[in-house]
């Protein structure tokens, strides 16, 4: 990750165990985030078990900019969520971990800088630093047990902001090497299987066969086949043909 590179800030206000730290610097980096902000850590900074949970994301700990206050953290920035599972009577928009994020990657993209900041563990945020953002991210998690762990939100908004940010395509198909068929390899096929099965008979009685051969045709174009797909599948009705004319 660049100095350059266009990211939100992450800022942990007043974290209380160097753990909760380390795998929030983890959480982080899985995700390609690195601008990490610590506001009064409880234990002061920097902290070693902070640096053992991090694993392999230590350099954001040794790069993370440290605050005495939110306001001081937030300075720089044109626009701050405020992450809780509590919105507490401030009135301010609310938005979901999803839709906070792609907020934040189309204000980053006009060169806005914006700052994600998460309480302390046991507590939350107090409404003196709720007040300093511009709107709530508000998860949507079970009211019977509102609490997340740290690190676990961290993860989270990191996670819905590299899919904000185009980094994380919603479905693929894994190709191995294949290659997707094209349509006249398609049309040869169907027209294989249309020949064959009509010197079998399978067209019947006469007065279907039109619309049995166009039902055939729409399944051959609902399958998604490659080109081995159709070689295979040219390759059963060869053999198949064979194996009646041997009998």
């Amino acid at each position: 990750m660049t100095e350059h590179t266009p990211q939100p800030a992450f800022v942990l206000i007043r974290p209380q165990m160097g753990e909760n730290i380390g795998a929030a610097a983890r959480a982080m980096w899985n995700f390609g985030l690195d601008r990490m902000r610590v506001v009064a850590p409880r234990d002061g900074w920097p902290q070693e078990r902070a640096v053992a949970l991090a694993s392999g994301a230590g350099r954001l700990l040794d790069e993370a900019v440290l605050a005495e206050g939110t306001a001081e953290a937030v300075s720089d920035c044109t626009f701050v969520y405020a992450t809780t599972a509590r919105p507490r009577g401030l009135t301010k928009e609310v938005m979901t971990p999803e839709a906070a994020m792609r907020d934040a990657a189309e204000r980053i993209s006009q060169g806005q800088k914006v700052a994600v900041m998460f309480g302390p563990e046991r507590a939350g945020m107090e409404n003196d630093d709720i007040a300093r953002a511009n709107a709530i991210v508000s998860v949507p998690v079970n009211p019977d047990f509102a609490s997340l762990n740290l690190g676990q939100c961290v993860l989270l908004m990191a996670y819905e902001w590299r899919r904000a940010s185009g980094a994380v395509e919603d479905r693929r198909i894994e190709m191995a090497g294949a290659e997707w068929a094209q349509a006249h390899e398609v049309e040869k096929l169907a027209e294989h299987y249309e020949e064959r099965l009509d010197a079998a008979g399978f067209y019947f009685p006469e007065h279907k066969a039109a619309h049995m051969k166009q039902t055939m045709r729409n399944l051959w174009s609902r399958m998604p086949l490659t080109r081995s797909d159709v070689q295979t599948l040219h390759g059963v009705m060869r053999q198949m043909v064979r194996w009646k004319e041997r009998g």
